[in-house]
């Protein structure tokens, strides 16, 4: 993986919402920022480090990226293309493979998390509005 390495400045998007692409990132140095928008409202809803990933979704679906990912300072990151080279890089990398599986979950739970609360928001607004 060492050729696929990839740098950032401070503020330049590495991914920006609406594009559609297959690369998942690998920071080695530095931070980034992950960016959702609404409107023209920005919202930073997580800031990662050395050994955080981000874009793994694309390199199984063909939609466009729901979020902006921002440099912070400068960010040195690895990338993979394609599902190939993720597999080939787990089968090498056991512990980073490990980790991903937890944080993918923990991911998941937030996102289970933020469904539930707003389906309640949702159910009590209709009982609001039924009264």
């Amino acid at each position: 993986m060492a050729q696929n390495i990839i740098y950032y400045q401070n503020g330049e998007n590495i991914i920006k919402a609406g594009q559609i692409e297959q690369r998942m990132y690998i920071i080695l140095e530095g931070r980034v920022s992950v960016i959702l928008q609404s409107g023209e409202e920005q919202f930073v809803v997580a800031t990662m480090g050395k050994g955080d990933f981000f874009g793994e979704i694309s390199l199984f679906t063909d939609h466009p990226r729901s979020a902006t990912v921002r440099a912070l300072g400068d960010v040195k990151l690895a990338y993979i293309d394609n599902a190939a080279q993720l597999k080939a890089f787990l089968l090498k990398n056991p512990q980073f493979a490990a980790k991903m599986v937890q944080i993918l979950a923990q991911r998941l739970a937030k996102t289970d998390e933020i469904l539930i609360g707003k389906i309640s928001e949702l159910k009590r607004l209709r009982e609001t509005q039924a009264i």
